[in-house]
């Protein structure tokens, strides 16, 4: 039983698993070589309970005597029963931080990466024991969004991905296991394609950045929160279904296929963007901006909890 989980990394994604973690009545154990992001742990911890509370029955107050924090990572993989790997995303760093989380580390463990474009068999390249290296990643923020995406690697031993599985359904995660390795694993392959033509149009002047962010939030973002695409298209074929859709508006998304170019992401279109964005925000804060966020996705988080869906 995983009771303990050490978590390599304090950004963003390494805290806001730290919260979580410790809302499922977890003992967590956070190394970074950054001193400032350790000291940043607490207060993120604390604002994340604040929603974590308005989504299930937990203590008042975080409960910190469950949280060590450490800059080095043996010690903190001592004695730990999961490994949640949250380094940079280079597989050379990826390799020298699974090498030291090995060296105190039991062998029958599970070492789940959060990598979110990184392949588990790059990264299990030169590890003492590859069988238990796994891909686990989450869409940000972890603490409030579900999906946990499973891949294996050549050589992750199977019984880790049903290990992995058991373990994140149990603390309340949406688990989708990838049948195939591949940059980018399942969604953020697919919002990388979104993302190439919310870029492309801006880059061609169909649309401004702020324009395309609002066709999104008040189009066919409504529906992704409850539907993907496949059963968005059912239901787009009418009393037909799926096979009517694809029959007779098949051709129009080929149409579409084609027309769709990849953007040369230039110092010129980044500056494009940028002010597109800074426009758009009026000047808030990233801040304010992820707690706005936050607190959108916990009410739709109750919301799908009230609907079942």
């Amino acid at each position: 039983m995983i009771r303990h989980v050490a978590i390599i990394g304090a950004g963003l994604i390494g805290a806001s698993w730290a919260a979580l973690f410790l809302s499922k009545g977890l003992r967590v154990t956070v190394c970074d070589p950054s001193q400032t992001a350790l000291d940043g742990l607490a207060p993120f911890i604390t604002d994340a309970w604040a929603d974590l509370a308005q989504l299930d029955a937990i203590a008042a107050a975080p409960p910190f005597d469950r949280l060590h924090v450490t800059r080095d990572i043996a010690t903190a993989c001592m004695g730990a029963d999961m490994v949640q790997e949250c380094g940079p995303d280079r597989i050379a760093i990826k390799r020298q931080i699974v090498a030291q989380i090995e060296t105190t580390f039991a062998p029958d463990r599970i070492i789940a990466s959060s990598t979110s474009s990184l392949m588990a068999s790059d990264i299990q390249d030169g590890a003492t024991h590859p069988g238990r290296i796994l891909v686990a990643h989450p869409m940000n923020p972890p603490h409030l969004v579900p999906l946990v995406e499973l891949v294996a690697g050549r050589a992750t031993d199977p019984a880790c991905i049903d290990t992995a599985r058991g373990f994140y359904d149990s603390i309340g995660r949406v688990t989708v296991v990838v049948q195939k390795e591949r940059v980018g694993h399942l969604a953020n392959r697919l919002t990388s394609a979104l993302y190439r033509e919310a870029v492309s149009l801006v880059a061609d002047g169909v649309a401004t950045v702020a324009d395309v962010d609002r066709a999104i939030a008040h189009g066919p973002g409504l529906r992704w929160a409850f539907m993907g695409p496949h059963l968005t298209y059912h239901l787009g074929g009418g009393a037909g279904g799926y096979r009517h859709y694809l029959d007779h508006l098949g051709p129009t998304q080929v149409a579409r296929w084609a027309d769709q170019t990849t953007p040369d992401l230039s110092p010129d279109l980044i500056e494009t963007l940028v002010a597109g964005i800074e426009a758009a925000t009026e000047g808030a804060s990233t801040e304010d901006l992820a707690r706005r966020r936050d607190a959108a996705l916990v009410a739709l988080a109750r919301l799908k909890r009230d609907l079942g869906a």
